[in-house]
């Protein structure tokens, strides 16, 4: 639901727009301002989880997500349906991330591999089907119900998750670091603000510029303030360990150019190729097939070669597939297009599916809220740099060929952030080919006897 809702409402903009008496490049401050509310409360998420039980928290996540949609349903103006779309925020920053800490908990490490691939299939199918389905939906039903629809599946995720989840144990929580916490929301939303005006410029370029200023200033005194705090909100010296540090950076690099995908795609697919919005949604829903498919491999492929080396295999197949879309035109084949979208899908699905679960190998039970909120963010500012460079090298490509916006515009595109993504792979080749055998259940094979004698 969480990860489908951040681009539902894409394609439905305009109309959207049209109801409560908008424009839908305003509007777009709606997309924002719920990136923004992730940025500001994810980095709390782990603290929350740990104060309340994490069980309570996604409970309460999914009903404050809910009534943010009712207030969506409900909005008549610019001002309230923004607002609205914070309030969502705010439960979706809560929801993955103490997803992710439930599962870490309660799952047997080497069980891990196969629950993170149950988590990251909706948040790589989420993406895909929100544009084609907010595009049914308001065609043939009305925008309203983009938001009416989660009403349901919250209530039955509230039932589900009080039936099944496990209840809370008690635990000691860090001191909250309230200055940390100011910090990092400025810093945090400031950078995503920031990425999300200039990527979808709502208002001027330059107040993305300035934001980003500002966040990475803020971070900077983030930085500065763990250094002198026994208990900072998000502490940095969890990028000590080697192995969460790699996930978190070659992930970050891997991102930037998965995040460009579902703003490039369906832009090209309908400037250049001529398609309608359904039709563009219809055929890079394919991709999230290849995503479902991987989760029934990933144990077995991470457990027969692991984690260093499908990660690198995975990141260098998956560049290579954004890469190519970099080479169609809209003369190619169709059935050719989705294989190759397929294809890309499934090495991705495999990518993060690893990547997911490979940054909490060495992570003890203690620390486990503290890296699952880190991720979180590192996700969102990667996501968003994705779509931002995206938008920077057409408008960039633009200015360069002096001309309109163009089929080559997009192929100089695809073909930056694929290189890149591809950055990611040297981060795993650096790591022993056993890093993360706890969890992946990979055994190196012993040497042979004359090998051994030698």
């Amino acid at each position: 639901m969480e990860n489908m809702d951040s681009t539902v409402i894409a394609t439905s903009l305009p109309a959207i727009a049209a109801d409560i008496g908008t424009s839908p490049i305003a509007l777009k401050l709606a997309l924002t301002s719920y990136f923004v509310s992730l940025a500001i409360f994810i980095p709390i998420s782990g603290w929350m989880a740990d104060r309340f039980g994490a069980g309570n928290i996604f409970r309460a996540a999914i009903a404050v997500f809910v009534v943010g949609s009712i207030a969506c349903a409900f909005s008549n103006s610019m001002p309230t349906f923004v607002f609205s779309r914070f309030l969502q925020g705010i439960g979706g920053s809560m929801m993955t991330p103490v997803a992710r800490l439930v599962l870490l908990r309660v799952t047997p490490r080497n069980e891990l591999v196969s629950a993170m691939s149950w988590l990251t299939v909706p948040a790589l199918i989420g993406p895909l089907t929100g544009p084609p389905i907010g595009g049914f939906l308001t065609t043939y039903l009305s925008w309203h119900w983009i938001f009416w629809i989660n009403v349901p599946i919250g209530v039955i995720g509230i039932l589900l998750a009080t039936r099944f989840l496990p209840p809370p144990e008690p635990r000691t929580p860090r001191p909250i670091d309230v200055p940390g916490f100011l910090l990092t929301a400025i810093a945090f939303s400031g950078i995503i603000f920031g990425l999300s005006v200039i990527s979808l410029p709502a208002i001027s370029a330059a107040y993305g510029y300035g934001a980003v200023l500002v966040g990475v200033l803020a971070g900077a005194g983030y930085w500065w303030h763990t250094r002198r705090t026994e208990f900072p909100l998000l502490d940095p010296k969890l990028f000590r360990n080697r192995l969460f540090r790699t996930a978190v950076l070659g992930g970050t690099f891997f991102r930037i150019g998965i995040g460009a995908f579902p703003f490039l795609m369906p832009l090209m697919l309908q400037l250049t190729f001529g398609l309608t919005p359904f039709e563009s949604g219809l055929t890079t829903f394919v991709a999230a097939f290849g995503a479902m498919v991987s989760k029934f491999g990933a144990t077995r492929l991470y457990a027969r070669f692991g984690f260093p080396r499908v990660l690198a295999a995975t990141s260098v197949l998956g560049s290579i597939f954004l890469a190519i879309n970099g080479l169609f035109t809209p003369e190619t084949n169709h059935y050719l297009l989705m294989f190759a979208l397929f294809v890309g899908g499934l090495t991705r699905s495999f990518f993060f599916t690893g990547v997911n679960t490979f940054g909490y190998a060495d992570v003890s039970e203690a620390e486990a809220s503290q890296a699952t909120s880190i991720y979180a963010v590192a996700q969102q500012i990667s996501v968003a740099l994705g779509v931002a460079v995206a938008g920077g090298i057409l408008e960039a490509s633009v200015q360069l060929r002096g001309a309109p916006l163009d089929l080559a515009d997009f192929h100089i595109a695809w073909f930056i952030v694929a290189a890149l993504a591809m950055i990611s792979a040297v981060q795993f080749l650096r790591l022993p080919p056993d890093a993360g055998s706890n969890v992946s259940g990979h055994r190196l094979k012993p040497l042979a006897k004359e090998e051994a004698i030698a």
